[in-house]
């Protein structure tokens, strides 16, 4: 298994590891350290097995669960046979994140949101689904991986309650104007090289903190001076990125940005990496955050709005949880529905004039063509696992809970108003990006955090 449930687990939950630190990973401000006053222990004698290493607004992260935390990136990494990062490190990125999330999942209860049983057993399904088990096999992998049953449903809790803060918060952050697709059509329409391009970057953040000395400024210079000499001499970027990069999430992928349109990477990366060849390291930049350092692992033309996409024909039944009906009843009472249509005694359109409480109801829950990224992600997610004709479980989104049914797939060419369509979502894409890195800094700087003895 090599602890995929644990990564697994975060995915089915609804988080896009790559969304998760998407400005931390570019290289932008770190999160800013406002409200952290750091506590050293009293005694200096031999640690006990827990203790508090931080409290965030006056709840505490324990040693046990950084190790915790630790313990599942190390193995993922073991699991991908990329070389680990020093403890010391992994233990300091691990300890950042938790903070962050401590935070987040902190606004997520003070304004009411909640995640029930019942979505918790269909992300815990959804993880054994993919990987070919049943519940209970999972349940005992995970047990021998060191997590209890119980533990492991309260990460799958955290995670989705994670991503329902997230999405409600940034929603009204990402609106796209029609003069928002129009510049975005103008500028591929403007482009020097017609195909939009996608790269995979990796990156070397050497921060300087604000209102730094210029001391300060040199001696970072200076480190990434000696990073970029040591990758340009043929080292490791991965290890290299995991030693002496200051962006979180250096130590668990090795500085990798993933692969994206140009457009949704910082402007000081693509400047600097159009003239490079594949495999090539860009010299030392400067920004606001510090000094970058960025190699080109992979360049390529991506698929431009007008060219032949899939397109899936799905109808649906949407119910609402509200005061009368609970989401744990709306997930049973779609689950009926399924078992009638599938034993021929109901039938979809029927149910869905008769029940769904959004406007495809009139059209027996007809969603019409759809191209991938038209939908919230995991619907998508959902509705690309099907087959044609095929039905699945019920599953819950920000609107509500839903069963699903795949009529068919097509290749097609998009029409002018399909193209704007794509663009509007590849917009709002780049938009949720930088709410989110917004939206995180103001939470984390909100929060009042002490750190108190390191993590072992």
């Amino acid at each position: 298994m090599n602890s995929r449930f644990l990564a697994l687990a975060l995915a089915c939950a609804g988080l896009a590891a790559g969304v998760a630190l998407p400005a931390a990973g570019q290289g932008l401000r770190s999160t800013p350290q406002i409200g952290v006053r750091t506590i050293p222990r009293a005694d200096a004698g031999p640690q006990p097995a827990d203790y508090i290493v931080a409290v965030v607004n006056s709840e505490p992260i324990t040693n046990n669960e950084v190790r915790r935390r630790m313990v599942r990136y190390e193995q993922q990494l073991a699991a991908q046979g990329s070389p680990l990062p020093p403890r010391a490190q992994l233990a300091r990125e691990v300890l950042d994140r938790l903070i962050t999330e401590k935070a987040q999942l902190q606004v997520a209860r003070e304004t009411g949101i909640k995640v029930d049983d019942a979505t918790v057993d269909q992300a815990e399904q959804t993880v054994a689904r993919q990987n070919n088990i049943d519940v209970n096999e999972l349940r005992r992998r995970v047990v021998a991986e060191g997590l209890s049953p119980a533990q492991f449903r309260d990460d799958l809790r955290n995670q989705i309650l994670l991503q329902r803060v997230r999405d409600r918060e940034l929603q009204s952050r990402a609106k796209v104007t029609e003069l928002d697709v129009d510049e975005y059509l103008r500028d591929q329409q403007n482009a020097p090289d017609p195909a939009l391009v996608e790269m995979n970057l990796a990156h070397i953040l050497v921060a300087v903190p604000e209102n730094a000395t210029p001391e300060q400024v040199a001696q970072a210079k200076a480190k990434a001076d000696k990073l970029l000499e040591r990758a340009r001499a043929g080292e490791d970027f991965a290890k290299l990125a995991r030693e002496g990069s200051d962006a979180a999430g250096a130590a668990q992928n090795g500085g990798v940005l993933g692969l994206r349109p140009a457009d949704r990477l910082p402007p000081l990366f693509v400047q600097a990496a159009s003239n490079l060849p594949q495999g090539g390291v860009s010299d030392v930049l400067r920004s606001q955050a510090g000094f970058h350092i960025v190699k080109v692992l992979e360049k390529r033309a991506a698929s431009k709005a007008g060219m032949s996409v899939t397109q899936s024909h799905a109808r649906h039944i949407l119910l609402r949880p509200n005061a009368q009906m609970s989401e744990a009843q709306a997930r049973q009472k779609l689950a009926d529905f399924k078992r009638r249509i599938l034993a021929g005694q109901a039938d979809f359109a029927t149910l869905a004039r008769e029940n769904s409480q959004d406007a495809s109801a009139k059209n027996g829950g007809d969603l019409g063509w759809a191209s991938a990224g038209m939908f919230v992600p995991e619907f998508d997610e959902v509705l690309d696992s099907l087959q044609p004709g095929q039905i699945s479980d019920p599953i819950t989104t920000r609107f509500g809970v839903h069963l699903i049914q795949l009529i068919e797939r097509r290749q097609a060419t998009l029409s002018p108003r399909e193209q704007r369509e794509v663009a509007r979502n590849l917009v709002r894409e780049k938009k949720l990006d930088e709410a989110y890195a917004r939206w995180t800094q103001e939470v984390r700087g909100r929060a009042y955090v002490e750190l108190r003895e390191p993590p072992q």
